[in-house]
């Protein structure tokens, strides 16, 4: 069984640490340094990674935050200095993922860098990091799924219970499955970037950790996600579900275009 100790890790007189911020800020600090060792493994120019990283934090937060606004409006009109709360969660990934990559292809257009190479650098950090975020939503009793009597169900205080759930204490920690699917997902990027990419900075075929990436995290995601019970909805589908079909599609034209590539320039 889990049971979260709570969202406040530490207070500071009137201030309150957060876990919720200090797994972000955990997640960003790794991925930024998982990114920056691959790219000097790669004989890649690390000053990019440098300049990029800010824009690119910045870009994911403000996209979770108003990916989650939007779909939250009604709420955020009656209390619009809750917007910038963050600490207490709602931080949606596909709004970060839209966000970021708003902010990555400015970046790399603006400096002329091929898309591909960079965004396979970052897509193992990124899925990490990701990983470690989940466990956010833990300490702030949130992102959890149906109840259960699992072994490993999870229990949620009744302040943080679903209205007509209020009866149930233990439910699925569905946080912990998208944080496993993450790391495995991880280990496998991890491993397919040294298959692809060798020790040097002259690659012929670009783009299959991102897309990669974009199939692996979209399935988990897709079936993850049927099992929560805070989903944001467009009209009657789960958003999140919506969004992981879309990317799921897109990743699998890009293996695909890739694959047809590389046979042609390797014959």
């Amino acid at each position: 069984m889990f049971q979260s100790p709570g969202p406040i890790a530490l207070n500071l007189g009137p201030l309150s640490i957060h876990w919720y911020g200090i797994l972000i800020g955990l997640a960003i600090v790794i991925c930024y340094s998982l990114i920056t060792l691959e790219a000097k493994r790669r004989k890649l120019d690390t000053k990019h990674i440098e300049n990029m990283a800010f824009w690119l934090v910045l870009g994911g937060v403000v996209g979770a935050r108003l990916y989650f606004v939007v779909f939250n409006l009604d709420y955020f009109i009656e209390f619009p200095l809750d917007i910038f709360k963050t600490w207490k969660g709602g931080l949606a990934i596909h709004g970060a993922l839209i966000g970021g990559a708003a902010a990555y292809f400015i970046y790399v257009f603006r400096n002329h860098l091929k898309w591909t190479l960079y965004a396979d650098l970052i897509m193992p950090g990124m899925l990490l990091a990701q990983g470690i975020g989940r466990w956010g939503n833990f300490f702030n009793n949130e992102a959890f799924g149906a109840p259960t009597d699992l072994p490993w169900k999870l229990f949620i205080p009744v302040a943080s219970r679903p209205q007509g759930y209020e009866q149930f204490m233990y439910f699925q920690p569905t946080f912990l499955y998208e944080s496993l699917w993450n790391f495995l997902g991880f280990a496998l990027l991890f491993v397919l970037a040294r298959k692809i990419y060798p020790a040097t900075s002259n690659f012929k075929h670009t783009g299959y950790i991102f897309f990669t990436y974009l199939i692996w995290y979209s399935i988990g995601r897709f079936f993850i996600e049927a099992m929560r019970l805070d989903s944001l909805y467009l009209g009657p589908l789960r958003a999140a579900q919506v969004a992981s079909v879309c990317l799921f599609i897109f990743g699998c034209l890009g293996l695909l275009f890739l694959l047809k590539k590389t046979k042609i320039t390797t014959r």
